[in-house]
């Protein structure tokens, strides 16, 4: 098993996409979070959408969970699954994604976000998307210091064997994997397994992906007010 690093970043970037509103159920409910699925239910009585906003509780060990103000944008990744997976998750639990660094959160989510498009086979559109950024604080398994015996489990596009440390990095209690982005010339990325680990984020700049039919070609910056081609945005 690789070592643990703390990592302490007091700036994590993440990006998700703005059709996926920020919901406050997370920011209201009781102090202690063994109440929430009881809460979830008696909300669900007069709002039924509301488990398709908060997604699965119960995936989220109690002691794990948090709340307050931004919360739901740390709570969503662990509440709704990804059923394709992620390079350390089969899809049977979820993972909170980060970089340092904005560029490599772009070059990730346009790699990511560009499968999915081309999977669906969608036409060209825009996609909004939302910059968050906040502090990271944990133990990782480092696989930055010895990247020959990383190689196997940063394969550009074979999630196999990495899902598989993932699961085993879990299991053991672990709060995630620290490693070096292959969409962004090495730049570190985390894989935080616990929400616990992630300080809750604010929302940062609005960024727009334009899909031409084959890629993601280029991002809007609206802070800048500019395009970028999205080989570019490092």
């Amino acid at each position: 098993m690789f070592p643990v690093t703390t990592v302490k970043w007091r700036k994590a970037y993440r990006i998700v996409p703005s059709r996926y509103p920020p919901i406050d159920l997370f920011e209201r409910v009781a102090a202690d979070p063994a109440k929430w699925e009881m809460l979830a239910e008696i909300e669900m009585i007069t709002n039924p959408r509301v488990r398709d906003e908060i997604g699965e509780i119960s995936l989220v060990p109690a002691d794990e969970r948090i709340s307050g103000p931004g919360a739901a944008w740390v709570m969503a990744p662990f509440t709704h699954l990804n059923p394709r997976g992620s390079r350390f998750s089969d899809g049977s639990y979820g993972v909170y994604y980060a970089a340092d660094r904005l560029a490599t959160t772009v070059q990730e989510t346009i790699y990511h976000m560009g499968l999915i498009y081309a999977d669906s086979r969608d036409q060209s559109h825009d996609e909004d998307m939302r910059v968050l950024v906040g502090p990271i604080n944990g133990g990782f398994r480092d696989l930055t210091k010895d990247r020959e015996a990383a190689a196997t489990y940063l394969d550009p596009n074979l999630y196999g064997q990495s899902q598989e440390l993932g699961q085993q990095v879990r299991d053991a209690g672990g709060d995630g994997i620290f490693y070096p982005s292959v969409r962004n010339f090495g730049h570190p990325c985390v894989a935080a397994f616990r929400p616990k680990v992630v300080g809750i984020p604010v929302q940062d700049r609005h960024l727009k992906y334009h899909w031409n039919g084959r890629e993601i070609s280029r991002v809007f910056d609206y802070s800048a007010d500019r395009w970028i081609a999205a080989d570019d945005f490092r």
